[in-house]
């Protein structure tokens, strides 16, 4: 198991995931909460099955697959139904995430958790991806084909910009080019790398 972990956080629409594809090129382990979070929700997965039991089918698509935009429209609404989501997910990925760390052979590992509202006990350091508020909300509407309140619904949600920070042991600002971010991670990998030596 990887003695050091670095936790990375950031709001929707950061570039956390530009920050660990970045690191995993650099040939570290990832172990990526959102990607399990989709694992988890596979056709035929104990959760997806779940969720179906709790919401009916109106969260499959045609294909029988979770209808993201579906489940997201039905949670943002209502706190409760969220937090019985989170606590019917949170378990097995949590599971998934300990076991990838267990098993990473890199000088140190990365633990992406987009939904980190403190520091993660699973982690030695946490890496902030840092970007203003309009980037966010812009990059968001983008990616996400949704209209401006949608984005702002979604940023509502999450643990705000301050917060994150306050808790920050590394702060990457992403508001420049991608070679800018690329730089700015390499420099971290090498301070992380010496540090895991340590």
């Amino acid at each position: 198991m990887a003695e050091f972990v670095v936790g990375i956080a950031g709001g929707i629409g950061s570039g956390k995931t530009a920050v660990s594809d970045r690191l995993k090129l650099l040939g570290i382990a990832i172990a990526d909460a959102d990607v399990t979070a989709r694992e988890v929700v596979e056709p035929g997965h104990p959760v997806l099955l779940s969720l179906v039991d709790h919401f009916g089918r109106r969260i499959l698509n045609d294909e029988g697959r979770l209808d993201r935009a579906a489940l997201r429209e039905l949670i943002f609404e209502d706190s409760n139904e969220r937090r019985w989501v989170e606590k019917t997910m949170h378990p097995a990925i949590n599971r998934t995430l300990a076991e990838q760390l267990a098993n990473a052979t890199s000088p140190y590992a990365v633990l992406v958790n987009p939904l980190m509202r403190d520091r993660d006990p699973r982690a030695t350091r946490i890496l902030v991806v840092d970007v203003p508020e309009d980037v966010q909300i812009r990059r968001t509407m983008a990616r996400d084909n949704v209209d401006e309140a949608g984005a702002r619904s979604v940023l509502a949600s999450q643990v705000d910009r301050q917060t994150r920070l306050a808790f920050a042991d590394d702060v990457v600002v992403n508001d420049g080019s991608l070679e800018d971010l690329y730089g700015a991670v390499d420099l971290l990998h090498q301070k992380y790398v010496e540090l895991a030596r340590a």
